[in-house]
């Protein structure tokens, strides 16, 4: 039996009032590929990764992941929109690391990744301070189990964030733009981790301006522009020989 791609999108759509941001994206990511998403900014490249686990409600078209709607579950032939405590129910197998790094400056690195398991999960504590200890030796942060998030660099603080969110065992990784915020001699530690993941299979979208990562480490890449995907393919086609004159302009200013 052959599985469902990870993530399917189709014609998906999303206003804020009268703009619209999506206006069609189709994109289709299989289980353990490591998919980049490139474009200029405005271009909807993060809106799409937040439609994926529905922190935005799409307006139009599909989006499935591993083989279920996003945000609704279908009855026949009509769509009925999930209860809040289902969406969170499906959101917790997917994994989000965002710009900032969102951890919680009250909470040492080591509690940071242990809260979701303790309280979503239901893991007991001790389990999940030898799971939260053995994902941060991952990151290599071992040492800093015991550092607040303000003790940490800005390189540290995202991978206690990519930790804390391996804590949940998510079947699909999103980033969004995860270096960004970074001081660029900072920037390597994060890729390196980004890339362990990849070589363990883990399936990554990743919204990125780091194109030597995209090159190296994807296996698909998506040029955005105006909310739809302009072209899309392996790195060597789309980085190297791209078709279209947007994604050629887009990448003689970033290359």
């Amino acid at each position: 039996m052959t599985h469902p791609p990870m993530v399917r999108a189709e014609a998906v759509t999303k206003r804020y009032g009268p703009i619209e941001v999506l206006t069609g994206i189709d994109l289709v990511v299989a289980p353990g590929e490591v998919a980049c998403l490139l474009g200029p900014s405005g271009s909807g490249k993060s809106t799409f990764l937040r439609c994926i686990n529905h922190l935005e409600r799409i307006d139009g078209g599909q989006l499935w992941v591993d083989g279920e709607l996003v945000g609704y579950r279908r009855s026949g032939d009509r769509l009925h929109e999930l209860k809040a405590r289902e969406v969170a129910r499906r959101r917790r197998d997917i994994g989000m690391v965002f710009q900032r790094f969102n951890l919680f400056p009250h909470l040492t690195a080591l509690g940071n990744v242990i809260e979701a398991p303790i309280r979503v999960l239901g893991t007991a504590r001790e389990a999940a301070r030898v799971e939260a200890l053995r994902l941060l030796e991952r990151v290599g942060l071992a040492e800093k189990a015991n550092a607040y998030p303000g003790q940490l660099s800005g390189g540290q603080q995202q991978r206690v964030a990519i930790a804390r969110a391996l804590a949940m065992h998510p079947k699909l990784m999103l980033f969004d733009e995860p270096t960004s915020a970074l001081d660029p001699e900072l920037v390597g530690d994060v890729l390196d981790v980004m890339k362990g993941l990849a070589t363990d299979g883990m399936t990554m979208i990743v919204v990125t301006h780091e194109m030597g990562f995209a090159r190296e480490v994807a296996d698909s890449v998506a040029f955005l522009d105006g909310g739809v995907v302009v072209e899309a393919g392996p790195p060597a086609e789309v980085l190297g020989n791209p078709r279209h004159d947007r994604t050629r302009a887009f990448l003689d200013k970033v290359l």
